[in-house]
């Protein structure tokens, strides 16, 4: 999950699909009819794409906003390498995480970044410095006492999953488990690293079950294994490479810089209106983000039915912002990955700076990143570059009260950056219900996972499923019916009316 952000244009790998001549083919202004129509060219509409290409459906189309493929990996330029040549950085998703287990199954990310010989390196999570306002002040012991918390916590969380006993939030669970750093703002920052760092949200706002099911889905499943990709042709070159395995060069099937305003949707079809034309579909498979559904960005005809609103609507999508800086030296050591900053009065306050010059990396960039999420997230974004450059400088001296720092050369964030989160409440019903189909009208991504919400490989194992479940529609393998999705149009809670009563500490009638 660790990833996110901006508008900048990814170059390097657009050419290969033809971006612009792609976008420039001329519409007709009648419909174009297609059988499948994918909303959206990120894992998980190219992935739905290639399941129907494998099983020898070619008849779809693919729409996708950006000119590029790769969804939220996405990198752009900055900075200069010693050579004077640009260096390719993330603004979206950065790390391959959870690996390979023991028994030999693969995250199909990691399968498909060694397949296409995407360059990353292994995140060593101890390879860590701690500041406070003084400067380097070690309190890893801190760091330690939370994962052993932590460890407390994720058992009580299986409790309450097996015994389908009431969630509660990932902060009770913690308390409960004996960690609790109120006002003690060095826990606070061992808080920050434990979990915001993951997640984008705090404890407070994160649900307690499914936060830590996620987590283990990922990490103890596969490995707790974590590699940063610092490949020069960025991130989603793997995406690129297993589109170009399908779609030719100027594919018309791939319509990128187009944007969708509008999904009529029946029993019969789907149509698709866009900005260039629309699209005739008996089947779509609609991709787009929790973020641009909550917006409202796409008008639903006939309006999307409520549990399904309900269900977009309680799911959260944070921010996290990645904050670039280039210095004409490395003042910081270089042996290092990782810089957890304690401040004194804000928790979450430009927390954690990580170095891309360090050996594996990008040796001799001299680029340090730092991240925020949400308030802190939500607060830069809003502000101007230099507000912002100028907060992390005094940062920044004051971790290193001995250094001279010098002012950065390259100075860079993007505004753009979205997080999937578990909400406290949410239950894997009314998650299912974001799942769910409504008539044609297919859904995609990684929020729609229960088990891989906001990892790359959640946004894989959904876009492969609802492929495979149109695929045994269309070649008349299963019927319509049977391949519908379960969903709950009426989630109850646990609490009957009758029940308000004195004896529960409820005294006022209900009707009042």
């Amino acid at each position: 999950m660790r990833h996110s952000t901006s508008q900048l244009l990814s170059i390097s790998l657009g050419l290969l699909l033809g971006s612009s001549e792609a976008a420039s083919i001329p519409r007709k202004e009648t419909c174009t009819k297609t059988k499948v129509a994918i909303l959206g060219a990120g894992v998980a509409g190219i992935t739905a794409a290639q399941t129907l290409h494998n099983a020898s459906i070619h008849d779809f189309i693919i729409l996708e906003h950006n000119d590029y493929v790769g969804g939220r990996m996405k990198h752009t330029t900055f900075g200069k390498s010693s050579d004077g040549k640009p260096l390719t950085v993330e603004l979206g998703a950065n790390w391959i995480e959870g690996l390979q287990n023991p028994s030999g199954e693969i995250n199909p990310i990691w399968r498909l970044a060694q397949k296409h010989k995407v360059k990353n390196t292994y995140s060593n999570d101890s390879a860590i410095i701690t500041y406070d306002e003084t400067g380097a002040s070690d309190y890893t012991e801190l760091i330690d006492l939370f994962d052993e918390k932590f460890e407390i916590a994720s058992q009580e969380a299986g409790y309450i999953f097996t015994e389908n006993l009431q969630d509660t939030s990932t902060r009770a669970g913690l308390s409960l488990a004996g960690w609790k750093p109120k006002r003690d703002m060095k826990m606070a920052a061992a808080d920050w690293w434990g979990w915001d760092f993951e997640t984008a949200y705090s404890p407070e706002e994160s649900g307690f079950v499914y936060g830590v099911a996620g987590n283990n889905a990922t990490f103890k499943h596969f490995s707790d294994e974590t590699n940063l990709v610092i490949d020069q042709r960025g991130y989603n070159a793997w995406l690129v490479g297993e589109a170009n395995e399908f779609l030719k060069k100027n594919d018309p099937r791939l319509r990128l810089k187009t944007t969708v305003k509008k999904i009529e949707y029946t029993t019969k079809g789907v149509k698709i209106d866009t900005n260039d034309g629309c699209v005739e579909a008996d089947y779509a498979i609609c991709t787009f983000s929790v973020g641009v559904l909550q917006n409202n960005a796409v008008d639903f005809k006939p309006t999307l039915p409520r549990w399904k609103r309900q269900a977009i609507e309680q799911f959260q999508m944070g921010t996290y912002t990645k904050i670039f800086m280039q210095f004409n030296e490395t003042f910081w050591p270089e042996d290092t990955q990782y810089f957890l900053y304690a401040d004194p009065e804000q928790r979450g306050y430009y927390p954690l700076f990580q170095s891309l010059s360090t050996p594996g990396f990008l040796p001799g960039s001299n680029i340090l990143f730092g991240t925020v999420v949400q308030q802190q997230a939500y607060e830069v974004e809003q502000q101007s570059d230099e507000k912002t450059k100028k907060e992390i400088m005094e940062v920044l001296r004051s971790m290193f009260p001995d250094k001279h720092i010098p002012e950065p050369t390259a100075f860079m964030y993007p505004r753009w950056s979205m997080e999937d989160n578990w909400p406290v409440g949410m239950t894997l019903e009314k998650h299912q219900n974001l799942r769910a189909n409504v008539d044609r009208l297919w859904f995609a991504g990684e929020a729609n996972s229960a088990e891989f919400f906001g990892y790359l490989q959640g946004a894989y194992f959904e876009g492969q499923e609802i492929g495979e479940r149109i695929t045994r529609i269309l070649k008349g393998e299963e019927s319509e019916q049977s391949q519908q999705m379960k969903r709950y149009k009426t989630l109850r809670g646990t609490t009957e009316p009758e029940e308000h009563d004195a004896a529960n500490g409820w005294s006022t009638p209900l009707d009042d």
